[in-house]
């Protein structure tokens, strides 16, 4: 199993490190400092009673944020404490600079109100370290300002591009419709290899659909993933051959996880079935044929990917899961069924992975590949092989039952197995490392090369 690069270096990591190094570091301490400022010394009364309001009101505020997002079942992997003592110091920063203002300084109001963005900035940037987000602030202020996706062309720059043989495939904003599903999404995309430019007609390549996780947006297996990068490179390799790869947007909002079902958070699964795939196909010329479509996730994209799969092997006939869990989950059984489908427990089982492949029985031709990820073992990972371990039947490690607590954890043997028996060929791929958008990342370029051969491109 190989250890996952550091995100500080290589292609991950372009520019000041946003996970690691000195930046995080600088802004912490530097925001302990402006609270120790602002909370002062001043009158006793500010001691024995505002500052411990506001210390209450902090650790009220961390309390229900953490309650909510349990409640909304929003996270597959518990959060980091210290996102919880940042958050918490953030409402407290809040309330020190209320409840302080008329026994303040100027100068101690100043430093207050400059208290109040520093704490939310440390809570953003454990949060980032949490799900490896934006590996770098070059990273994070491209997409905050919205700068321009590598390859980006408009769309009318097409035509003049017909056999030119471009160096690099081409990223188009792209606007699928929402007649039959009423999923109301954000801007999609679509990456074009330079394979599709050569010739005075498009060929008929294969296609490839792209999913990314909770608490994001359609450009982040971009932008965050690299995924153009790394398509550029495989196409590079291979006389500027590659699949057209289309990145779709699944939850129409940053909060929105709508684990590609149709259901009271919108009808993503109709979306991406019978809108993103026949307008790739239309749009684009990319093969209508199942074998020449795949699917690839990330977290609860891994679990879309699967999902699709397996329920609508007529469209997909390879799947990708990276990270996933069991099936499209929001918490334990019950609280999926209230969540997402507004309790109707028909609709928990016509979109439950492992209930639609008992249901279906033996498919043919269908294949996935598993990455998983397992967390370092301390000192123990130095002596570990250099390459992922594969595997055509599960492998026994991590738990069984415990989706409540750590969703994905043993949820890719568990699903290998389960496919295994319904004739779905399985590969698992296990690394050394956190469940973050670097494993993903990595992932996808050890995944490529099969994902490639099993299309025919």
């Amino acid at each position: 199993m190989p250890r996952l690069p550091d995100p500080d270096f290589g292609r991950f990591g372009h520019g000041v490190s946003l996970l690691s190094g000195w930046l995080p570091t600088t802004i912490q301490i530097v925001t302990i400092v402006a609270v120790v400022v602002a909370l002062g010394w001043r009158s006793r009364r500010w001691r024995l009673l505002w500052v411990p309001v506001a210390v209450v009101i902090g650790v009220a505020v961390a309390f229900a944020t953490r309650g909510w997002m349990n409640s909304q079942g929003l996270a597959s992997n518990p959060a980091p404490p210290q996102l919880w003592i940042w958050t918490g110091a953030s409402a407290a920063a809040i309330s020190v600079a209320a409840l302080g203002w008329t026994s303040a300084s100027w100068r101690r109001r100043i430093v207050s109100l400059l208290a109040i963005p520093l704490t939310l900035l440390s809570t953003l940037v454990v949060l980032n370290q949490w799900v490896g987000y934006y590996p770098s602030v070059q990273r994070a202020w491209g997409d905050l300002t919205s700068g321009p996706l590598p390859d980006q062309i408009n769309e009318s720059d097409l035509a003049q591009l017909r056999n030119t043989h471009p160096t690099t495939g081409k990223v188009l904003v792209v606007d699928t419709p929402d007649t039959v599903s009423g999923f109301k999404h954000r801007s999609e995309y679509v990456y074009l290899p330079p394979a599709w430019f050569a010739g005075s007609a498009p060929p008929q390549l294969p296609a490839v659909m792209m999913i990314g996780g909770e608490f994001g947006n359609p450009s982040n297996w971009i932008r965050t993933g690299n995924a153009v990068a790394t398509i550029d490179d495989f196409a590079r390799a291979h006389g500027g051959v590659a699949p057209v790869f289309v990145f779709p947007d699944s939850s129409g909002s940053f909060n929105n996880d709508t684990e590609c079902v149709n259901g009271v958070r919108g009808n993503a699964a109709d979306h991406l079935t019978k809108e993103v795939r026949p307008y790739v196909v239309s749009k684009f010329g990319a093969s209508a044929d199942a074998s020449k479509w795949a699917v690839v996730g990330w977290s609860a994209g891994g679990t879309c990917a699967m999902n699709l799969a397996v329920m609508h092997p007529d469209l997909f006939a390879t799947f990708v899961d990276i990270g996933g869990d069991r099936g499209p989950n929001s918490g334990d059984k019950q609280q999926t069924i209230d969540r997402l489908y507004a309790g109707n427990a028909a609709m928990w089982a016509a979109f439950d992975t492992r209930t639609v492949m008992s249901k279906h029985g033996p498919y043919i031709g269908i294949a996935g590949l598993f990455n998983d990820s397992q967390e370092p073992p301390d000192d123990k990972t130095k002596n570990l092989p250099d390459h992922p371990q594969e595997r055509l039947a599960p492998v026994g490690f991590g738990g069984h039952g415990d989706e409540d607590q750590f969703r994905e954890k043993g949820a890719l043997p568990d699903l290998c197995a389960a496919a295994v028996a319904v004739n779905i060929s399985c590969t698992l791929r296990v690394y050394v490392g956190y469940h973050t958008w670097q494993f993903a990342a990595q992932a996808f370029i050890d995944s490529l090369p099969w994902l490639a051969e099993r299309l025919g491109s």
